[in-house]
């Protein structure tokens, strides 16, 4: 009966923020809609945050569960650009519930902002191992995700200002450009002049990134695990290092 009592709250909450003006509801109104009294709302879910935490998360599960079941291309560039465009789908399809995963008012993250953040540097690890990447991965994931959250926000809370679809692909690209190297965008048609560093200090971050990347991945080496923490953070400057600076 309590898993029920939970699913059907979590069920009309999401039916509700999904038909609201602003992608706002009150407990109340979920309380009346699911039938149940305020006790067992914040039982299950402590209080309104928690209740608009577990919607996101039961909404953005469908989305999740695609790329958990997604086996990775060889080409993780391709994966990566795939992975922005859904993305975007997604917060087109679901204004409200994308809007409510990004709120500031959510003190808390989602465990679905989490672990997509998780997948997309999963991906990016593959390519550093590639030799795939200008830096590391870590500051990659945070320059993807940021930009895309930003790109699909401004499409959602401004689709009157932002009635250029292709201001997302045009964004990717320029993002991907300051993430991977020449070579790995060649395929997708990088945009004309980006990046600007040398071929020399693209070189150098790029192999650092890759060997970072390779040291986390390998299991048991002769170095000291302090040792391995130094050179990794060594290669992680390197990788990071602002190119042309």
């Amino acid at each position: 009966m309590s898993t029920s009592t939970r699913s059907r709250i979590l069920e009309v909450a999401a039916d509700l923020v999904a038909e609201s003006p602003d992608g706002d509801v009150s407990t109340r109104a979920v309380c009346e809609a699911a039938q149940v009294g305020a006790p067992a709302l914040y039982r299950h879910f402590g209080d309104k945050e928690g209740l608009l935490s577990a919607v996101v998360d039961f909404g953005f599960d469908k989305y999740l569960a695609t790329k958990r079941l997604h086996r990775p291309g060889a080409d993780p560039v391709q994966d990566l650009r795939d992975g922005w465009d859904s993305h975007v789908e997604f917060a087109l399809a679901n204004p409200n519930l994308y809007r409510l995963m990004n709120s500031p008012a959510m003190r808390t993250p989602p465990a679905a902002a989490l672990e997509s953040h998780q997948i997309l540097t999963r991906d990016l690890e593959r390519a550093a191992a590639q030799g795939k990447l200008r830096l590391a991965p870590e500051l990659a994931a945070q320059m993807v995700m940021s930009a895309n959250v930003g790109v699909a926000l401004m499409l959602v809370a401004r689709p009157a200002t932002f009635t250029d679809r292709t201001v997302s692909p045009r964004v990717r690209d320029s993002v991907h450009a300051a993430v991977f190297t020449p070579e790995a965008l060649v395929p997708h048609q990088a945009p004309v002049g980006a990046g600007g560093a040398g071929t020399e200090e693209v070189r150098v971050a790029s192999t650092a990134a890759r060997l970072a990347a390779m040291l986390r991945q390998q299991q048991g080496t002769d170095l000291t695990p302090a040792e391995a923490t130094l050179l990794t953070e060594w290669l992680t400057r390197l990788a990071n290092t602002p190119q042309g600076a």
